[in-house]
């Protein structure tokens, strides 16, 4: 089941968008870019695959700068195993943008998704380029959302509004998602974008704190991308007083920023490539909050459990079984289980009666698991989709 959504329109002071197509992809567009003027307050939190692609390897290092001008992302091409021609692309399509606007090639970060392991049309994506500088416009956001797509059902957007030092500020994500999703670090492609006034630790505390109990707690398929990157771009354009880290301000404006984070990240996950259902995984209980995210991360990346959720079928001593190969302290004895609100087992043993009351429970949308392990104080969730016919006859046939 899909979901129909079409992405915010909303213009943030400071920033252009642009989303056209090259044929980069089979259709639609294929090539955004995001423009500050004057050069944002950036931050980045990337990948932790050891085979980053070549957008990923040079956006790190630019934002090393802590300031961008622009972000050119293609979809249809990861240009991620692509060797030295694959760096030479990124750079190129990079200076080209940095030419059109006038702007240093290392305030601009590339990004890219799509097929691993084939070298991108340099001449079309250069195109794609110029006619996406030519396109900008201050109420382009939209068109940027839709172009990053690649098989995802719908653009992935967010935004949230608050005061800072008694000015109006915008905070505005979009993201794309929907496969290779089981992220350490980041989710595919995801970009936040804020007029507040922002010094460049904030900013980076920020968006690691907001990452970490939202992009970071998601599975569809247990698969981390070589592509993954999150990053945030500030354009003081709202002309409240700078937000320094550790002040009220900065969490006021961290909260926001995990806001439309959380909202990008269920949508990923309720878009999984044959997702039927949304799964939370609740884990209490445990000795430590790391013990208690890894105990989570076991039963949402489980393909026994992901059946089970396929299914709607209430099988908690799948759960159990995925906690006890977390390779964290567990007590089977002391386990509780509930499932959409009903207890089906306490204390390592099943609830009389329970179990047609649960099924009914996981046959809906969106469903929350919860296990008390009953050791310490340590709590942690993921978000993860189901496994579903849908999804393995897609992934099947990727590249084909």
């Amino acid at each position: 089941m899909k979901l129909a959504r079409r992405a915010h329109r909303v213009r943030i002071a400071g920033f252009r968008f642009a989303g056209v197509r090259c044929g980069l992809k089979t259709r639609g567009p294929d090539v955004a870019l995001v423009v500050a003027e004057p050069p944002a307050v950036a931050a980045g939190v990337f990948t932790t695959c050891r085979a980053p692609a070549a957008p990923v390897q040079l956006a790190r290092r630019r934002l090393l700068g802590g300031r961008l001008s622009a972000v050119l992302v293609h979809a249809g091409n990861a240009n991620a195993c692509t060797g030295r021609e694959g760096l030479r692309t990124a750079s190129v399509a990079t200076a080209l943008v940095g030419r059109l606007l006038g702007v240093p090639d290392d305030e601009v970060a590339p990004c890219a998704t799509g097929r691993i392991g084939v070298q991108v049309p340099r001449a079309r994506l250069l195109r794609g380029v110029r006619v996406a500088a030519a396109a900008l416009r201050p109420d382009g956001f939209p068109a940027a959302a839709q172009a990053i797509t690649t098989t995802d059902a719908f653009p992935k957007t967010a935004v949230r509004r608050l005061r800072l030092g008694g000015r109006r500020v915008t905070v505005a994500a979009f993201g794309k998602g929907a496969g290779m999703i089981a992220p350490r670090m980041a989710t595919l492609l995801v970009f936040v974008v804020t007029d507040a006034s922002v010094s460049r630790g904030a900013a980076r505390r920020s968006l690691t704190a907001a990452v970490e109990g939202t992009l970071n707690a998601i599975s569809v398929d247990g698969d981390t991308s070589t592509n993954d990157t999150v990053l945030l771009l500030a354009s003081g354009a709202a002309g409240n007083p700078r937000v320094a880290a550790g002040s009220g301000a900065h969490l006021r404006l961290t909260r926001a920023v995990t806001e439309v984070l959380e909202e990008i990240a269920r949508l990923v996950v309720l878009d999984g490539e044959g997702t039927t259902r949304l799964v939370e995984i609740l884990v209490r209980g445990a000795r430590s909050a790391t013990d208690a995210r890894r105990v989570a991360r076991a039963i949402g990346d489980s393909m026994l459990c992901k059946t089970a959720f396929h299914g709607g079928d209430p099988n908690w001593g799948r759960f159990v079984m995925a906690a006890g190969n977390a390779g964290v302290p567990i007590d089977q004895e002391r386990v509780d289980v509930t499932i959409g609100g009903v207890a089906v087992a306490r204390r390592g043993r099943p609830l009389p009666g329970a179990l047609g009351k649960a099924r009914a429970r996981m046959r809906r949308r969106e469903v929350r698991i919860v296990l008390d392990l009953h050791l310490g104080r340590g709590e942690g969730r993921i978000v993860a989709a189901d496994l579903s016919l849908a999804y393995v006859r897609f992934n099947a046939e990727y590249t084909t």
